[in-house]
């Protein structure tokens, strides 16, 4: 694949927070460094990658920043974009049903796979199944397009497969990759020093929940029940901080007022993830579906006892002895949480010595790893032709409005623009 040939990336976001935005960010930066001329169509891209000389950026406004307005204006200008782009021999890489362009589809989280219980007012459900309708519609019309599409565990390869009816030859699975600068253990003083900046008993253990809740997919409808019991049964010195907001926030808020559980902590939307990890000392994550589980990678690299559904397509990489003590076989199981976090409190050194073993595996695929197999992957197939590739406009009639930018109104690149 020689530096010289385009590509063009679209994408809600290409910033370092999220799963996939983080993903996306990652891999822009991996192909900018290889030389590559990389067009990203986004609604937000980050700083780093506009100061870069060979970045492109297409901006596309999202109304009241709304993924309901801004998507199908990012699937108009992402279509724009690549035919220009394939003209040019060029590569054009989306993310599910955000862009109907068939040439590489990188799918971050399957709608198909997985229809969880929402929360909230009827309006908000009324919403919810509305825009998975549209997500379910747009995600199969996508995927089929595709000459490629590259899932990023074999749980989301098989749901693709299983539900869509693809060609297996043509879905190929890349593990998501990580940070492990950011990511790292923090010492015993840097434990210490972070809980006692915020008020934390320093000899407390505690315990993480990161997701949002808005409905029950990250399972912690499970994780409550569980602490509840640990809580009245007594004997349970161990504190949960909950980082996520959503519709049912406030119900949950509720309950742990109502049952005096002052060992729980709602700390809500946070932009400090990994400094919150570094004063924690486990993570719970009974998910009821997590396509691959970024967060769940973080917490386990950050130094972490991460209990986890076996499931969770991070899981796929957890080795079989770690897996033994760290993997929930049933997201449900209210009795098998507080069975584990017992054995937990029991054995805590023999749990951190599990999750040690998974951590080692998963630092091996740093974002540049995972980056150098995408893009071998993406040698091995050849385009299809251009015509073949790009669908019509699913935008709403009258909506166009789309503006290319290098960074608003200074430039931020020299990369030749599209023509």
């Amino acid at each position: 694949m020689s530096p010289s040939q385009p590509f063009c990336i679209v994408a809600a976001d290409f910033i370092k927070t999220g799963g996939m935005d983080r993903a996306n960010h990652a891999l822009a930066m991996d192909l900018v460094a290889r030389g590559h001329e990389v067009h990203l169509v986004s609604h937000r891209v980050s700083e780093d990658l506009l100061a870069m000389p060979n970045v492109v950026f297409h901006r596309v406004p999202r109304p009241f920043n709304a993924q309901l307005l801004g998507g199908p204006l990012l699937d108009r200008a992402g279509r724009r974009v690549a035919k220009k782009i394939l003209k040019r021999s060029g590569r054009v890489i989306v993310n599910g049903g955000n862009c109907l362009v068939g040439d590489v589809n990188w799918v971050h989280y399957l709608h198909a796979a997985h229809a969880p219980q929402v929360g909230g007012s009827v309006l908000s459900r009324v919403r919810w199944w509305f825009q998975h309708r549209m997500y379910l519609r747009e995600e199969r019309r996508a995927l089929q397009r595709a000459k490629l599409v590259i899932t990023n565990s074999n749980l989301t390869r098989t749901g693709v497969l299983n539900t869509l009816g693809l060609d297996p030859d043509k879905v190929r699975t890349v593990h998501l990759g990580l940070d492990t600068d950011t990511f790292r253990p923090a010492t015993v003083q840097e434990k210490q020093n972070a809980r006692r900046s915020v008020g934390w008993r320093v000899d407390q253990p505690v315990v993480a929940f990161i997701g949002a809740l808005g409905n029950r997919r990250k399972g912690f409808d499970t994780l409550f029940d569980a602490w509840t019991r640990l809580h009245e049964a007594g004997n349970w010195d161990a504190r949960l901080i909950v980082i996520g907001s959503g519709a049912e926030l406030s119900t949950w808020q509720d309950q742990v007022t109502r049952r005096g559980m002052r060992d729980v902590d709602f700390l809500g939307h946070r932009s400090d993830v990994p400094d919150l990890l570094r004063r924690c000392d486990a993570l719970v994550a009974p998910t009821r579906y997590e396509a691959y589980g970024l967060g769940i990678a973080e917490a386990v690299c950050t130094g972490l006892t991460t209990i986890v559904s076996r499931d969770a397509g991070v899981a796929e990489l957890c080795p079989t002895d770690a897996g033994a003590r760290l993997l929930l076989d049933d997201p449900n199981d209210v009795n098998e949480l507080v069975n584990r976090l017992r054995a937990w409190q029991a054995d805590p050194e023999g749990y951190r010595s599990a999750a040690n073993q998974w951590a080692r595996a998963l630092r091996l695929r740093t974002w540049s790893v995972m980056a150098e197999q995408i893009v071998q992957v993406i040698q091995q197939t050849a385009p299809a032709p251009v015509g073949a590739q790009v669908g019509a406009h699913r935008s709403p009639a009258g909506v166009s409005a789309i503006s290319d930018s290098r960074g608003g109104a200074e430039p931020v690149s020299s990369a030749a623009p599209v023509s």
